[in-house]
């Protein structure tokens, strides 16, 4: 159908691709009978600079060359609208919290606007880890010998496992150093071991993202350091972090407070490092509300992204996503996350009926 579009002036000729894709996706939902309290479906296509949408059957337009499967998104994906949208303005870039067990938008705040994730990317990285491992039947206990001192991270202030050139690890350790203390290292190692370079790893977190429509995600590296081509939306962040919890092991990892990794230094002794975790709520230095657990999220933080956290939550037999992105400071982030954790918590109280979307 966009092919044959193709003379028609760029305007037009997305407004009708757009047209045609929802009341396809329309047909497919009540040929497959699509649950009637389902939230629209949005479509794919590349992100623009903006992404200045009115809602989320705008959010993406029908890609060329793209089969129609790519256009059925599961319903129990909660999809922010005009209408389903609580208004809300918190002093961040975008923000947004789902009940994920009532498959309920509670706040959704310009969660399909541009915005750089920082080491958010790093549940992209986990998830891209952990599909290579499957698909090339590799194992996280591989050992994977340090190529470069600190993973060949050179930035300033970049936060750092400390792995030295000529050190052997576990890529489960590894995945544990970028998840639990967000080291930046330990994301460009596993990516190098894996495919050989940090390219053709970066690749493949693409090509993941795309296939989970996380389709206005772009990324340059695996780690998340600042690059204004490495970017996403709070809505695609909540896509990846989603189908991370469907990987084994990742909300575990995702969820420590401390962990301790073992390796062998490059002068042949066995040691250990000790590592926390970058989320103040799990270490409880930040005040949650009563009845509500973090079981896991990641955090990120750099001078053009801001301070930025996603989390899950339970409370009250329910869970919750909450995102903060762009926040000006810790201390902000933490504020404005710890607000959404109470409307969680609120929401919890009232017993909404809804079947888990997330399994023990």
């Amino acid at each position: 159908m966009c092919k044959k579009i193709k003379n028609i002036p760029g305007v037009w000729r997305r407004a009708v691709c757009a047209l045609f894709a929802v009341l396809l996706s329309g047909f497919i939902c009540t040929a497959a009978g699509c649950k009637g309290s389902a939230a629209g479906v949005p479509m794919l296509s590349p992100a623009d600079g903006g992404l200045d949408l009115p809602s989320a059957a705008s959010y993406i337009l029908p890609a060329e060359d793209l089969p129609v499967e790519y256009f059925l998104l599961s319903d129990s994906r909660c999809v922010p609208t005009a209408e389903n949208a609580p208004e809300q303005k918190l002093p961040v870039k975008s923000a947004l919290l789902f009940d994920i067990t009532g498959q309920r938008v509670l706040l959704a705040q310009d969660c399909y606007q541009k915005l750089y994730p920082a080491s958010t990317t790093k549940l992209l990285t986990a998830l891209t880890i952990c599909r290579i491992v499957q698909e090339e039947g590799r194992s996280l206990s591989d050992q994977v010998a340090i190529r470069e001192q600190n993973g060949g991270i050179t930035v300033s202030g970049a936060k750092l496992c400390g792995f030295m050139k000529g050190d052997v690890v576990s890529l489960s350790g590894l995945l544990t150093g970028l998840l639990v203390y967000s080291g930046n290292d330990a994301a460009a190692a596993a990516a190098e071991y894996l495919c050989g370079d940090e390219k053709t790893f970066v690749a493949r977190m693409n090509e993941i993202a795309e296939e989970i429509g996380a389709t206005h995600t772009h990324f340059v590296n695996s780690h998340g350091l600042h690059n204004s081509e490495h970017y996403t939306t709070a809505y695609d962040m909540y896509l990846i972090f989603l189908e991370c919890l469907r990987q084994d092991g990742l909300l575990e990892i995702s969820g420590r407070s401390r962990a301790v990794v073992g390796y062998t230094g490059a002068d042949g002794r066995e040691k250990q490092m000790e590592l926390e975790t970058t989320n103040p709520f799990l270490l409880e230095t930040a005040e949650l509300p009563e009845g509500l657990e973090i079981r896991g999220g990641k955090t990120g933080s750099t001078p053009a992204a801001g301070d930025c956290l996603i989390m899950l939550s339970r409370c009250g037999g329910r869970e919750y996503i909450s995102a903060v992105f762009g926040a000006d400071s810790r201390e902000e982030l933490y504020e404005q996350m710890n607000s959404l954790l109470e409307l969680a918590a609120e929401d919890a109280a009232k017993g909404v009926p809804g079947e888990a979307d997330i399994p023990e």
